[in-house]
């Protein structure tokens, strides 16, 4: 059906999830990269009415399967992370349109409208110095925001609560002593820091550095040549952040836990898995290196488990659900959605769709697959570059205030409109001059872009944009052949 396409070994941000080795009561140690060689991205698709460039990805679904309703989001990978929405087709319908690194593009609701979210900024290994970015379904600008109190907006979380304020990470360098894991004792450390912004002000309403409360021991981290100023020891990495009620729940990947802590006090309240469980992980349920810790409306949690591969392991990864009796401290493994052998070392998600499917971004591994109610495979978008950080799956009606875009080469006419959702046609005008353009005829829109043949001796042409019932949604400009 589909191929593997494990990408071990990827450089830049991957590099900042290095496997090393561990004592015997960790986890299993990570693996060195495959090869020495930086990965290559594919060539992306190209089109001649636009610049604009996306990873040429591909689309699989089961026969006779309803798939969830809505768009892919993704960011692959190439080397740099590039925001992209594709169709079930496996065409791009959107394309972040700067240029810029992205991570962690979604929709999400502020004020009560959907908006298009995602994190940009300098992409470092394994972090990064960036901002959270709001759009409208125009793609204007909503909001910027950004971390508070000196420390810089990192590339892991970038998430909005109903309350009008977003959760964000933080990995500010700290002189750390280390000597506890047989480092430095004037070492440095990235901090494990989160906080709540308020988005119209700006205003830091939490600042929660997490090396206060996690023990340094509890790391799966060797300190080897880091922990220095120049290269510091990460000794927590946190990589999702959850509003929980009076609470917060944490994922770390360097002490594979999950943490849920007091919003009011920062306390750590429990710790699920890594070296302080106070919860016995269930068989079957073990997890490491994870990502994306939510909670789910009928109360379970899930994570997307990276898996705590050894090199000569067979490993997979997965997505998890857990039930966890907070009074009684016990778990139960729910479920485990594993397909072939998608292993994805870094990055990656699992989205619990509220028709009960699950869409899964399998992080360094470059594909996104959906699974029904059921727990099987429906779908699978794959070539997504190098790996994509999240993949998720929402409905999104964009309308863009720019115009259409036209290119006319060799006698035919291509046609794209970055980020709109609702065309379904496009109506092509032509003529032997700018004033005197009749209609040539309406053609089914193709993909990101459709191609129409002029005919012999049109000298100028235009092109609008119809939605289903025939309207016009916009109009290109008028190009002279």
């Amino acid at each position: 059906m589909m191929g593997a396409g494990v990408a071990l070994g990827a450089a830049g941000v991957g590099a900042g999830w290095a496997w090393t080795s561990r004592g015997d009561d960790a986890p299993a140690p990570e693996p060195e990269a495959a090869t020495p060689e930086e990965p290559v991205a594919p060539e992306p698709l190209r089109f001649v009415s636009s610049q604009l460039t996306a990873p040429e990805a591909k689309a699989w679904a089961k026969d006779g399967a309803t798939l969830s309703a809505g768009l892919l989001f993704t960011t692959p990978r190439t080397p740099v992370f590039r925001g992209v929405v594709y169709d079930d087709r496996a065409q791009p319908v959107w394309i972040e349109p700067d240029g810029n690194a992205a991570t962690d593009l979604r929709v999400q609701a502020y004020r009560g409208r959907p908006v298009l979210t995602y994190w940009t900024g300098e992409i470092k290994e394994g972090t990064g110095n960036g901002k959270g970015v709001i759009l409208d379904e125009r793609y204007l600008p909503v909001a910027e925001v950004r971390c508070g109190h000196g420390v810089l907006s990192d590339i892991h979380e970038f998430q909005l609560t109903s309350r009008g304020t977003a959760l964000l990470t933080s990995y500010p360098t700290m002189p750390y002593d280390l000597s506890p894991i047989g480092g430095p004792v004037d070492g440095y450390v990235w901090g494990a820091r989160l906080q709540e912004v308020d988005v119209e002000t700006g205003e830091v309403l939490l600042d929660w550095e997490g090396l206060d409360h996690i023990d340094l021991t509890e790391t799966y981290r060797e300190v080897d040549d880091t922990g220095t100023a120049a290269l510091p020891f990460d000794p927590v990495h946190v990589n999702s952040v959850e509003e929980d009620g009076d609470g917060l729940l944490v994922s770390a990947r360097h002490t594979s836990a999950l943490y849920r802590i007091d919003r009011r006090s920062g306390e750590l309240l429990w710790r699920f898995g890594g070296r302080k469980s106070d919860f016995e992980v269930p068989e079957g349920g073990e997890f490491g290196w994870q990502h994306d810790l939510r909670r789910q409306p009928d109360g379970s949690i899930t994570i997307y488990d990276n898996h705590d591969n050894a090199t000569e392991t067979d490993a997979v990864s997965a997505a998890l659900r857990f039930e966890l009796d907070e009074e009684a401290m016990t778990a139960t493994l729910v479920q485990a959605l594993r397909h072939e052998d998608r292993y994805g070392y870094a990055m990656g998600n699992a989205q619990y769709l509220d028709d009960g499917h699950v869409l899964v971004g399998w992080g360094m591994d470059p594909y996104a697959t959906e699974f029904d109610a059921d727990g099987e495979v429906v779908f699978e978008l794959s070539g997504l570059g190098l790996g994509s950080y999240r993949s998720y799956r929402f409905p999104w009606r964009g309308r863009p205030v720019t115009p259409p875009d036209l290119a006319v080469v060799d006698g035919s006419a291509y046609l794209s409109w970055n980020g709109a959702t609702e065309v379904t046609a496009w109506r092509v005008l032509a003529g032997a001059r700018p004033s005197g353009l009749e209609t040539l005829g309406e053609t089914r829109r193709t993909g990101f872009e459709t191609t129409v043949a002029l005919e012999t001796g049109t000298r100028a042409v235009r092109a609008e944009a119809l939605d289903a019932d025939g309207r016009v949604l916009g109009r290109t400009r008028t190009v002279r052949v």
